[in-house]
């Protein structure tokens, strides 16, 4: 059945746009899928649908409505999975590097979504629609490490909100480029479509959002160094934009990193070690850690080593 709201504008929101106006009051969907209900005419005011785009005024009465998850088109695959955490409401996945977490344009098959799809069939949440079901948060293809899947509506809203308000706990090692001098340091910077590469991310001051990201050295290796990073946010390509804004970009990284590539790492150097959260039906505090990859342990030793990369 869909699920229908209704959100009165206070006078704090005056002048938002609908679609921020919509997710800020919506916990269970992302400003994304918000964007997509509207364009579909799930928003309307006094009868009319409205654009995305509309700026609302205090004491309108506005009604929007979530439609049905459509049926997936996308086939499960049996694809092994590293299952570090599993009941019936989530499990914890640790994510190989080079696997796309969800279908999109030239990655239908193959992808973290397949292999849920497979080992878990018609237990997955289906908040995020079509291509991502039961995905709370996400972690790029070259990015390894550990990701929560929901199998259930309610696990699913519980997840999100905790991310929402930050207090979902996420930690991050990378090696990056140069030495950094200092034993730890915070950048806290926002970030946004990029102004000059709307493929890319940037600290932009136009259409951002802020970004808080803590990082600690762990080890120095001559022109490079391990790091551990805290995330307060969780903004797309956050710790890569945010380490290549104080000349420190993640090592491998082809997006923010320099022109030459370094060889055998096949993209960043970046793997998500830790994840911390309150668990959405039980109340019981979680946490989980994993072992570096074979890929960043190689690497570590050839830096420490000393040999060329």
């Amino acid at each position: 059945m869909p699920e229908n709201y209704t959100f009165k504008v206070k006078n704090d929101n005056a002048g938002e746009r609908l679609d921020k106006f919509i997710s800020d009051s919506l916990d269970t969907v992302t400003r994304s899928a918000v964007q997509k209900i509207i364009e579909g005419g799930g928003a309307v005011l006094d009868g009319q649908t409205l654009d995305k785009k509309y700026k609302v005024k205090p004491g309108e009465v506005i009604e929007f409505t979530v439609p049905d998850a459509k049926p997936l088109d996308v086939e499960g695959e049996d694809i092994p999975l590293d299952i570090v955490y599993e009941d019936k409401d989530l499990l914890v996945v640790n994510k190989p590097k080079e696997m796309v977490v969800h279908p999109a344009n030239g990655n239908y098959s193959g992808t973290l979504v397949n292999a849920l799809i497979y080992h878990c069939g018609d237990s997955l949440s289906g908040i995020n629609g079509v291509l991502r079901p039961g995905i709370v948060h996400r972690i790029d293809k070259n990015t390894s490490g550990l990701l929560i899947v929901a199998k259930n509506d309610l696990a699913h809203t519980g997840l999100a909100a905790q991310i929402k308000d930050h207090s979902f706990e996420r930690a991050y090692e990378a090696v990056v480029y140069g030495n950094i001098k200092e034993d730890s340091g915070t950048v806290n910077q926002p970030v946004g479509r990029s102004p000059k590469d709307r493929k890319k991310m940037a600290v932009t001051f136009k259409n951002s959002k802020s970004a808080t990201t803590h990082y600690e050295v762990l080890a120095r290796y001559g022109d490079f160094t391990h790091i551990r990073c805290r995330l307060e946010t969780g903004r797309t390509h956050q710790i890569r934009v945010h380490m290549a804004y104080i000349g420190h970009p993640v090592a491998g990284d082809d997006v923010y990193g320099p022109k030459k590539i370094i060889k055998g790492l096949g993209g960043q150097c970046l793997h998500a070690k830790m994840i911390g959260f309150v668990h959405p039906i039980t109340g019981k505090y979680l946490e989980f850690e994993s072992e570096l990859p074979e890929y960043f342990k190689d690497f570590i030793k050839r830096i420490s080593d000393g040999k060329d990369v």
